[in-house]
């Protein structure tokens, strides 16, 4: 019960949200909300559930996504002097438990006639300079109106996916709209490494033609072999367990617009990753860039 008092003072502070109406949402009352307020609470009783109630409120804002470990980030980004352990406790006492990813499917088809290219990563994803190294793949996403696809483009610097396509169609159109649109908005350098598995799409000459025009180096991991794209596996298990699945989806445009919020809203700019310091990717984004404008 405390939880939900404190959760209301908080929300009171933050955003000015009347007492009665928030009382009445988390089904308490009013007359007990005061009477709680106004009782001598012991320090670590109101240290806990100062934290359970920030905690919470930055829970939600991560649309439920968000584990012990990024909710403390969160928090000390807000002024919060709290310890992970802390944030840890008060989560699981308040069944604040992150969603979690669903298992790997292959979905790979690879063309037996078709020439792939060697593998320039090697499994290591790391960069330090946006632009210069780049995965990407294609997932699929069941709507009531049928099957919709996405490619996507990530950036092995920032995390952040630079470029994406949706459409009914898994082609090789799909994935030249995806890099292109990397391209169209700067995040392409020239001679970049762009790294997927040797699906159809891929090894295409629509897509070779493509990835020369724009002065991309492709590579390829090996087919059925999730690991050697892992990092693009590992953004759509978060995508689908984070967003996609939450609810049903009825047409492509629904598909769509989630996809778009979920990628533009969401993961590139308020998503904290474990790989970037608990940085979103956004924010490594601007880090590397001004340190490159620095050191020029």
């Amino acid at each position: 019960m405390s939880e939900r008092y404190a959760f209301v003072r908080a929300e009171k502070a933050c955003s000015g949200f009347p007492v009665g109406r928030g009382c009445r949402l988390l089904e308490v009352s009013a007359s007990g909300y005061y009477s709680w307020r106004d009782r001598p609470a012991s320090a670590t009783a109101a240290r806990r559930a100062e934290v359970g109630a920030a905690a919470r409120v930055a829970f939600d804002q991560s649309d439920q996504a968000h584990g012990y470990r990024r909710v403390h980030r969160d928090l000390v980004a807000a002024g919060h002097q709290v310890s992970v352990d802390l944030v840890r406790r008060v989560m699981r006492d308040n069944d604040l438990a992150a969603v979690q990813p669903a298992a790997f499917k292959v979905t790979t088809r690879p063309d037996p006639d078709a020439q792939a290219a060697p593998d320039l990563i090697c499994r290591d994803f790391s960069s330090e300079t946006p632009g210069t190294r780049l995965v990407g793949d294609i997932t699929y996403i069941r709507t009531t109106a049928g099957w919709a696809y996405l490619a996507v483009v990530i950036d092995l610097a920032t995390r952040m996916v630079v470029g994406w396509q949706l459409g009914n169609r898994a082609t090789a159109a799909l994935c030249v709209d995806a890099l292109r649109m990397a391209d169209r908005n700067g995040y392409l350098v020239e001679d970049a490494i762009f790294h997927t598995d040797r699906g159809c799409q891929y090894t295409s000459g629509l897509f070779r033609r493509c990835c020369r025009r724009l002065k991309v180096r492709q590579s390829m991991g090996r087919t059925g072999v999730c690991w050697d794209n892992a990092l693009a596996e590992s953004f759509f298990a978060r995508l689908k367990i984070e967003s996609v699945h939450r609810s049903p989806l009825h047409t492509i445009a629904d598909a769509r617009n989630r996809v778009a919020r979920y990628i533009e809203l969401f993961y590139n700019r308020r998503r904290r990753h474990a790989a970037l310091d608990y940085q979103t990717p956004q924010q490594r984004y601007f880090q590397l860039t001004q340190t490159a404008a620095q050191a020029a």
